[in-house]
């Protein structure tokens, strides 16, 4: 049997995954969001650096708790993505832990970015494998990211990537967030969001701010603090945000289909855990989605390159 351990820590979620890459099957994933203080809009890096070394211990205890095999290897979330200069201090605090267990254990480490294990998990938990071997589209939406990615096979990384579309300004869930603390709502705020878009009644027109591929996200925080300072329904501004970032990620994956060719396309990252955001998506573009619980920070994605490169480092496939 061979089994495989990810690691990832990142700016919102301390999170580790054992992978059963015999079976194909994630056979235990544990995470913990960060702790935010009510009212604030997330942390600084330094005080993500320190929970996660307080929370990463017991995130991977959870995770191997009760097995009793051997590790083949050990993959690990190093950066945000693939990309020169890609480094979030965050981040170390995963890389240390597996390069400790990795010299401990006498095992390959793999080190990886965060981007490219939220794609591995999105493609592993939307059950379309046949994506590692073919060129696709990938959005990644989240609090720190909004991209699109062309994504193509690789003999040596697995997967490569290419930049084709991103926000200009704000990511789509720092918007989210900064809407859904502005109404009182708990941090990450997006399930609470959403919680109300879905009780809104009135009907909503968006203009969405493109740039070619690329999106423009800020004017909308503008709306609707000032919806806000009307005394707008929370359940209005809240269908009102999620409104927005649904037709920016629609007129954006259009014009990149456009522009690149019709291909495959595949939604990761937090923000399309969104049940309103996803359903346009899915009807126009036969779009493909990560299962709710892999589109949050995890570190699924990161185990199953792992055991990718582990194989085709010994000759498996």
């Amino acid at each position: 049997m061979s089994y495989f351990l990810g690691i990832d820590t990142s700016n919102y979620t301390t999170s580790a995954s054992l992978y059963d890459s015999d079976s194909g099957s994630i056979i235990k994933q544990a995470k913990k969001l960060l702790p935010v203080k009510s009212g604030e809009r997330g942390l600084r890096q330094s005080d993500a650096v320190f929970h996660h070394v307080q929370q990463l211990p017991r995130i991977i205890d959870e995770a191997v708790s009760g097995f009793d095999g051997e590790l083949s290897a050990i993959g690990v979330s190093s950066r945000p993505r693939d990309a020169d200069n890609s480094y979030m201090p965050c981040f170390t605090v995963g890389l240390s832990a597996g390069q400790t267990l990795s010299r401990v254990l006498g095992i390959p480490l793999f080190t990886l970015s965060h981007q490219c294990g939220h794609i591995a998990a999105a493609v592993y938990s939307s059950g379309r494998e046949e994506l590692f071997s073919t060129e696709f589209l990938a959005f990644h939406v989240s609090g720190g990211t909004t991209e699109a990615v062309i994504v193509t096979p690789d003999e040596e990384n697995i997967f490569s990537t290419q930049l084709v579309g991103q926000t200009l300004d704000l990511n789509a869930g720092q918007l989210i967030d900064r809407v859904g603390v502005m109404l009182g709502l708990p941090f990450p705020s997006g399930k609470y969001v959403e919680e109300l878009a879905e009780k809104n009644t009135e009907k909503i027109n968006v203009r969405p701010t493109i740039r070619g591929c690329d999106c423009c996200l800020s004017g909308v925080e503008n709306i609707c603090k000032k919806a806000f300072a009307e005394n707008r329904k929370k359940e209005y501004i809240s269908a009102l945000v999620l409104k927005y970032i649904e037709k920016t990620l629609d007129t954006m994956c259009g014009n990149i289909i456009e522009q690149y060719g019709k291909m495959p396309v595949l939604f990761a990252g937090g923000v399309m855990a969104d049940r309103l955001i996803r359903k346009t998506l899915k009807d126009k573009y036969g779009a493909h989605f990560a299962a709710p619980e892999f589109s949050s920070d995890n570190a699924s994605g990161t185990a199953i390159l792992a055991s990718k490169k582990y194989r085709k480092e010994n000759n498996n496939g």
